[in-house]
């Protein structure tokens, strides 16, 4: 079994397949603890690798570098690829959609917006001809092998919206995204638009849409849902605050206590079960998978 047809076996299942964001190797680390899924957040990545905001300065080399060294560490989870417009040229997306299928990903999303563009719940989007973004979307759609393909509009009209949401769903994309919902009412008008297509729907903290747990959204027929940046704003508040503590204690490290601290050790253990030799033989890792992806959130 593929990395793209043991994700798209885990969306068809019942349930809501929660894929979480994360940013760097620690991150995805410290989630594979909880999760089987990840979801390489472009809004992560631009913060961690650039310390630049989501508005297009990834460059796909360091998108595929960074893929590669994840599917190193973890074999057997999920890996959802955020590729913006593909940036920007068809030739290059379809490129890039090759690279990552041949080092591991599970899927791509791949969104309509036009340069410059933005994170998909931020102001001042603005969106591809829809005829320029399908030409787009089938030239990926034809380069694939077995990658699961997420078909993604920003469209912020309400016409729009439910226009692109059913061209998009006509396509041999796996599922469609519109991002930046702003209701559940919202939600319902896109699931009966895209008819019997899976659906994403797009969680980030501060954002657009209602924050709705796994059972509501399979109450609402969602298919997926990505976590974008739990990890990282996680992280800035922890960070903020532990230097804010050391700065007030005059650069004295807290006392090592009982209370889930996290020292060399800890992050060694977690960081050890990363190495290559502790996940058996290539041949042997994708049989192990399809076993392991096969764990449901809840009801449908």
């Amino acid at each position: 079994m593929s990395y793209g047809d043991a994700l798209r076996d885990e969306v068809a299942a019942p349930g809501t397949t929660p894929l979480i964001g994360i940013y760097d190797m620690y991150s995805a680390s410290v989630a594979a603890r909880h999760y089987n899924g990840f979801f390489v957040s472009g809004f992560g990545f631009a913060a961690s690798y650039y310390g630049l905001p989501d508005i297009g300065f990834i460059a796909w080399p360091d998108m595929v570098d960074f893929v590669g060294r994840l599917r190193g560490a973890f074999p057997h989870h999920h890996l959802l690829v955020d590729i913006d417009d593909g940036y920007v040229d068809p030739e290059v997306a379809c490129h890039v959609v090759q690279r990552l299928e041949r080092i591991g990903a599970s899927g791509v999303i791949l969104e309509d917006q036009k340069r410059p563009r933005r994170c998909g719940h931020a102001d001042g989007k603005q969106v591809l001809p829809l005829s320029e973004y399908l030409d787009k979307l089938h030239l990926v759609l034809d380069s694939r092998s077995d990658l699961l393909v997420i078909a993604r509009t920003d469209a912020t009209e309400e016409d729009d919206i439910l226009r692109r949401a059913k061209a998009l769903a006509a396509t041999d994309a796996d599922v469609v995204l519109v991002d930046g919902v702003r209701s559940v009412e919202w939600i319902r008008r896109v699931r009966d638009a895209v008819g019997d297509k899976p659906l994403l729907f797009n969680q980030i903290a501060g954002g657009k849409s209602s924050r709705l747990s796994l059972p509501e959204l399979a109450d609402l027929s969602v298919d997926m849902a990505i976590y974008s940046t739990p990890c990282l704003f996680a992280a800035h508040r922890a960070m903020d605050a532990a230097l804010a503590d050391l700065k007030s204690a005059d650069g004295r490290l807290p006392a090592p206590d009982d209370r889930g601290a996290i020292g060399v050790s800890q992050s060694t253990e977690l960081l050890t079960r990363n190495i290559s030799r502790h996940h058996g033989p290539r041949n042997e890792l994708l049989g192990a998978a399809a076993g392991s992806f096969r764990t449901r959130r809840g009801p449908s």
